[in-house]
């Protein structure tokens, strides 16, 4: 199942949408996740995807945002680089 398709079922199962209303450009903030949104939703990401998300701060607007960190940990921990590298970080946008 694709990191796409595993966020949705995450956001779908905590908010009142469909998954397929979840589309990569949807707002978090559009979707009802304020800032405590995202830190719950990141504690969520590491349990789904067995990852450890570093604690420094990240700037995660929409859906796309969020599945291109997951893939970027997913990928700095399969390469075995550090969390703290900035591979691991998203870029700004």
């Amino acid at each position: 199942m694709s990191t796409y398709k595993r966020l949705q079922q995450i956001l779908a199962a905590d908010y009142p949408l469909l998954p397929e209303q979840l589309a990569p450009q949807a707002r978090l903030e559009d979707i009802g996740i304020d800032s405590l949104g995202v830190m719950e939703l990141l504690f969520q990401i590491e349990d789904a995807f067995q990852i450890q998300v570093p604690s420094h701060q990240v700037s995660l607007l929409t859906v796309q945002d969020v599945v291109n960190y997951i893939d970027e940990l997913l990928e700095a921990q399969k390469t075995g680089s550090h969390q703290n590298d900035s591979a691991a970080a998203p870029r700004e946008p």
